[in-house]
C-alpha cells in the first residue's frame, strides 16, 4: 500500500539523520541530550529523537524505559513526574533530560525532526497526544514514528496531517515474543498497513532486502534505514533505501 496521501516528505531523505542527535559519549555528548542536538544542527543533520511519557502525562526526550543506563536515577520513566526527570543529569555530561516542548525550542526549524514515539506495547495513546499536542505550534519539518502500530494509527487518528512512519524490522527477535501471536502476525506482515498509512518507514539495514519493503519502496514510499555506524554500512543501506539514520562517524 503506498503513502496515506501525496504529501511532501523530502525533508526526510534530504539530508542524513543523526541517531539519538551527534552523539558521542567521550566528549560529554550524550544520545538525546541539547549538546547532541546542537552538534547535529551545526553539521546540517537531521535528527532521530525518541520520546517516552511520564507519570505525569509530559513527552520527555529520553530512549529507555527505565533511566539507570544513562542517568544516576533509578525506575521507569512512566513512574517518575516530569519535574523529576528534568532533575536527572545525564552520565558523562552537564545535560539534563529536555522535555518535548524544550527540544523544539532549541531546534526552532534548523534541521528536520524525526521524532520516535517510545512504546509498552499496551495501547495507551497518551504520548501520540501529547506529542501532537506541543507539535501544533510549531513550524520546522517534522514527522512522529514508532515501532508500535497502534501508535502510528493514533497519530493517524488524532492528526493525519502529520507525517508519519513505522519503525520496524522483520520481527523474528526474541524480543517479539512477549506480544500476543496477533500483534506478533501483524509486525511481521505488515498487515497493519490499512490502519497506519504510513507516508515512509524507518527499516533495519542488516534485513534488507526484504519483499515487503522493496515493494513499498517501488510504490514511491521513501525508506529510510537504522542504525549505521560506518561508511561502509552506509553504502550498503543506500542500496535498498533512500537515506541513512547514523552514528559514530561523520556521514
Amino acid at each position: 500500500m503506498p503513502a496515506s496521501t501525496s504529501r511532501a516528505v523530502d525533508f526526510l531523505t534530504a539530508r542524513p539523520i543523526a541517531h539519538r542527535g551527534l552523539h558521542d559519549f567521550s566528549t560529554g555528548m550524550v544520545e538525546n541530550t541539547a549538546s547532541a542536538f546542537a552538534a547535529a544542527i551545526a553539521g546540517g543533520y537531521a535528527i532521530e529523537c525518541d520520546l517516552q511519557l511520564t507519570r505525569d502525562g509530559e513527552a520527555v526526550v529520553f530512549h529507555d524505559d527505565h533511566v539507570e543506563r544513562l542517568t544516576e536515577g533509578r525506575g521507569m520513566v512512566k513512574d517518575h513526574t516530569a519535574a523529576e526527570m528534568k532533575q536527572l543529569t545525564m552520565r558523562n555530561s552537564t545535560d539534563k533530560v529536555q522535555t518535548l516542548a524544550e527540544l523544539l525550542t532549541q531546534v526552532n526549524g534548523q534541521v528536520p525532526l524525526v521524532i520516535e514515539l517510545k512504546s509498552l506495547w499496551d495501547g495507551d495513546a497518551r504520548l501520540a497526544q501529547r506529542a501532537i499536542e506541543e507539535l501544533k505550534s510549531y513550524s520546522g519539518p517534522h514527522c512522529l514514528m514508532s515501532f508500535d502500530p497502534d501508535a502510528i494509527a493514533a497519530v493517524r487518528r488524532f492528526a493525519p496531517h502529520i507525517i508519519r512512519g513505522i519503525v520496524a524490522e522483520r520481527a523474528t527477535d526474541s524480543y517479539y515474543n512477549s506480544l500476543p501471536l496477533p500483534k506478533q502476525t501483524e509486525l511481521r506482515t505488515f498487515s497493519h498497513l490499512a490502519r497506519t498509512r504510513p507516508d515512509f518507514v524507518s527499516f533495519f539495514y542488516e534485513e534488507l532486502p526484504w519483499a515487503p519493503i522493496t515493494a513499498l519502496r517501488a510504490s514511491g514510499m521513501p525508506i529510510i534505514t537504522w542504525t549505521i555506524r560506518s561508511p561502509q554500512q552506509a553504502v550498503m543501506a543506500m542500496r535498498c533505501s533512500d537515506q541513512i539514520t547514523f552514528e559514530g562517524f561523520a556521514a
